[in-house]
């Protein structure tokens, strides 16, 4: 198929996505979603398997950091090693974030947790346009998604504080790479080998929604861990294969 007629596939489904979002109604954050199954306090931390489940983003964020620090990301691009560092400087504020929002939930702690999580998103998509579709691309995209990602966030609080919280634009920036990025890998060719790498993290990273979605079912199955706990190792095992994958590809 001509690149022209796959970008314009994509194209569609992301204006596709535009309208259908909002089309709908603003989606306020549900106050219930701070409820979580495991709110054990120990060692005087609330929360604690929560918070301290959110501790191997930290240290992933870092090893990513210092990989590319030291200029040893031999399994990526060169033009793309900003976006690399910005997905694990993401990483590593997430895990700060994460564990500041389960040791006190609410929104004004969510602000915080999520903030960095749209630099992950962003910088994610936009190295993988840059390794599958072009390099030029993906530096239009970048700087642009990262302040959309940033704004998005920013937007669903101030709504919150108004009363009229809308997710909508937040939720365009989570879930629509999640949808792209499987028909990216499907219809191009990547500049690197092994896109088992890239299909991993897919792979891990919906399981780890799968986990958050049953949060209460498996805390009550596996006891020790809830499954809002087990969603953040997994994760955090997502962003070690895209480690692994920087470090491995050629």
């Amino acid at each position: 198929m001509p690149a022209d007629n796959r970008l314009k596939i994509m194209l569609a489904i992301i204006a596709s996505a535009i309208i259908a979002i909002f089309s709908i109604d603003p989606i306020a954050q549900d106050p219930a979603y701070h409820n979580f199954a495991d709110q054990r306090r120990i060692f005087d931390i609330a929360n604690f398997f929560n918070v301290l489940s959110s501790l191997p983003l930290i240290i992933i964020g870092a090893m990513g950091i210092r990989l590319l620090v030291l200029h040893k990301a031999t399994g990526g691009l060169a033009e793309l090693q900003a976006m690399y560092l910005a997905f694990f400087v993401g990483v590593f504020l997430t895990g700060f974030g994460s564990a500041y929002y389960h040791y006190q939930p609410g929104n004004q702690t969510l602000l915080w947790d999520r903030l960095p999580m749209t630099i992950v998103f962003t910088a994610l998509f936009s190295a993988i346009v840059g390794e599958y579709i072009s390099t030029r691309l993906a530096w239009k995209f970048f700087i642009p998604l990262l302040i959309l990602g940033i704004a998005s966030v920013i937007y669903w609080y101030a709504t919150e504080l108004n009363g009229h919280g809308d997710l909508r634009a937040y939720v365009l920036v989570q879930f629509l790479p999640v949808l792209l990025i499987p028909l990216i890998l499907w219809l191009f060719d990547s500049k690197l080998d092994n896109d088992k790498y890239i299909w991993g993290i897919i792979g891990v990273y919906t399981a780890s929604k799968l986990m958050e979605l049953f949060d209460v079912e498996l805390y009550s199955i596996v006891g020790l861990l809830s499954g809002h706990s087990l969603k953040h190792l997994v994760a955090a095992f997502g962003t070690l294969i895209f480690y692994w994958s920087l470090r491995e590809r050629r």
